[in-house]
């Protein structure tokens, strides 16, 4: 989820792309690098850190040129370092090219250069375009036209020539582009915030499509070659609304990148021998073998992350599996050994309860498998192996995103260990990842259909008390949205396990007490449905207020909801990826309603970096 912004026009570019960047850093801050076109030369600066360290060195430089690209990036492949930093340059240093996304091909295509001679000074994947694009010679949309016609993966791509000053090619799969018309100057970025200073004249370019702008022109062709257009409109947004595309909160934005970023979570994970690819193993596979229990440490919703996926990984691995909050795992004196692998779970790499839970595993001479967003952080660089969830950057403070995509990079992992011990097949774990793949469409399904449960939250707003149940993989989901609505809406809320309700939480129930029902599908689990079924008749019979969710075409439930939300028919398994989703809204909405910090609610920080 990087950053980029390409400038063609008649002012100097660096102060514009500079400028551009800097409204773009919430998309990633790990390192941040222009490239300037003037008069046949190519001038390129990168760094690593957050934008202010490229603004040091750019100031001891006298950059001019009219012709840019610049970069801030959130690191996938390969560390945040200066020598991964964006732009990359061919090796003549003719051609400079910045990317937002994941070559999933670009092993192979990185061999093929090496055997031609080509020395990388990188270790990304982004690297292999510009040397690709330096082999065909020529026009430069001719030959980024070529080289999109090679990769594979999801990219957002610029590139720049010394030797077609005045000109910027970008291109565009499944990653985005965007134009900004502007008079006698125009620009291309992955979001309408780098150039709503310039201009509000905007261009949407379709999917697989390749643009090629200078001062006076925009030009777009597919990848077939073949002239197009694209969609003209006009930004009737302010700067700060732009940075959070049109919503008004990052968290709603965040939650509608949900299919995106579930999707590249995904993306290039099954390699053409139908194996898992994790992104650092410092383990062998006998090492995974040899695992004889997994323990899951995290806090706050990663921890429910990981309260859900221990259903998965015990039924693909048959290893017993625990899910612990990282503050309590060390000071309980846990069993760990060799044969012990501890997946840690963060959002940030910086969580310290996390960090502290981590080495005390590694005292004890346990293994550790990282699951994280943030490439260099601490966590997965003192981990053995390390599992990046490619979320982008979440300015949130309340984690949604996130949430999704630690659940889906929890279940690669079960699924590595699964076929690493000869559990599941080749083709078995090839049918759940196809699975795993259609969940982004189901979560945009339910994107699509939550203005019934943003009425139904501000009709909740006034609840002194909001109840979730559920079974199974939907105990955990029902923690999590008690959870969101706690942090958001400061509104008292939990989340049980709804076969312990007769045991004592039932008492809670009043007329009128909402209490929100996560229904399992009655499809291969109908003993789960018909119990959580019996549960809600339970509470509606004390006058609760039954929100239910369930999926489509359960109609045995209707009789029993106040409220119904369906969602997309998903394995059981699976399921949370779309049933959490209805509950963020939910918390958001009544968070709005109440007036409050939908960002920034009171008392919480982003990343809890003490214990």
């Amino acid at each position: 989820m990087c950053g980029i912004v390409g400038y063609a026009g008649g002012r100097q570019a660096l102060g514009i792309v500079v400028d551009g960047l800097r409204r773009l850093e919430y998309r990633g801050y790990d390192s941040a690098g222009v490239a300037i076109v003037d008069e046949g030369e190519l001038t390129a600066l990168k760094k690593a850190g957050k934008l202010a360290n490229l603004e040091k060195v750019l100031a001891d430089e006298a950059v001019k040129g009219v012709t840019g690209i610049g970069h801030t990036r959130w690191a996938t492949h390969g560390g945040p370092t200066d020598r991964n930093a964006h732009p990359h340059l061919s090796v003549d240093g003719r051609i400079a090219i910045i990317h937002n996304g994941i070559i999933e091909n670009f092993s192979a295509l990185r061999a093929e250069l090496t055997a031609g001679g080509i020395e990388f000074a990188s270790d990304t994947d982004s690297e292999v375009v510009a040397h690709l694009i330096a082999a065909q010679g020529g026009d430069l949309t001719q030959a980024m036209l070529a080289v999109c016609q090679r990769l594979e993966g999801a990219f957002t791509l610029l590139a720049v020539s010394a030797d077609q000053p005045g000109v910027v090619v970008g291109a565009r799969r499944n990653s985005p582009l965007v134009v900004g018309r502007g008079k006698g100057e125009n620009f291309l970025a992955s979001d309408v915030s780098a150039f709503i200073e310039h201009t509000r004249e905007a261009v949407e370019l379709g999917q697989d499509q390749i643009v090629t702008i200078t001062p006076d022109s925009i030009d777009v062709i597919g990848f077939d070659g073949k002239a197009a257009v694209g969609r003209d409109y006009h930004v009737d947004w302010d700067a700060s609304a732009a940075e959070k595309g049109g919503y008004d909160w990052f968290m709603l934005k965040e939650i509608a990148e949900q299919p995106g970023v579930l999707a590249d979570t995904l993306r290039g994970r099954l390699t053409e021998a139908g194996e898992i690819a994790l992104d650092e193993v410092r383990l062998t596979d006998q090492d995974l073998r040899d695992v004889d229990k997994i323990f899951i440490v995290a806090c706050g919703t990663a921890y429910h992350a990981g309260l859900v996926t221990k259903y998965a990984i015990e039924h693909w691995t048959r290893i017993p599996c625990e899910v612990e909050l990282a503050s309590e795992f060390r000071y309980r004196d846990p069993v760990l050994d060799r044969s012990t692998l501890v997946i840690a779970i963060s959002q940030s790499g910086e969580t310290m309860d996390t960090i502290m839970a981590l080495r005390h595993a590694k005292t004890q001479k346990a293994r550790v498998l990282a699951i994280c967003n943030t490439n260099g952080s601490t966590i997965p660089r003192e981990s053995d192996a390390v599992l990046y969830t490619r979320g982008g950057p979440e300015v949130a403070v309340a984690s949604t995103k996130a949430f999704l995509t630690q659940v889906a990079a929890c279940y690669l992992v079960g699924l590595h260990l699964a076929q690493v011990r000869g559990i599941k097949f080749t083709d078995e774990v090839a049918a759940i990842v196809a699975e795993l793949q259609a969940i982004p469409a189901k979560v945009e399904q339910v994107l699509s259909t939550m203005e019934p449960v943003r009425e139904l939250a501000r009709e909740l707003a006034g609840a002194p008390t909001v109840l979730f149940i559920g079974r199974h993989v939907g105990y955990p989901v029902a923690l999590e949205g008690a959870l969101k609505l706690k942090e958001l809406a400061y509104i008292h809320a939990e989340g049980f396990a709804a076969g312990e309700l007769k045991h004592g939480p039932i008492a809670l129930i009043d007329q009128g007490t909402p209490v929100v029902c996560v229904v399992p599908s009655p499809r291969g689990r109908s003993i789960l449905h018909d119990k959580v079924v019996s549960n809600i008749q339970e509470v509606r019979a004390r006058g609760a207020r039954t929100i239910v969710i369930a999926e489509e075409g359960d109609e045995a439930v209707a009789q029993f909801a106040d409220d119904l939300i369906y969602v997309p028919q998903t394995p059981t398994l699976l399921a949370p990826l779309v049933t959490t989703v209805p509950m963020q809204v939910l918390a958001a909405e009544m968070a709005h309603t109440l007036g409050h910090d939908v960002d920034q609610p009171r008392n919480l920080a982003k990343s809890v970096t003490v214990e």
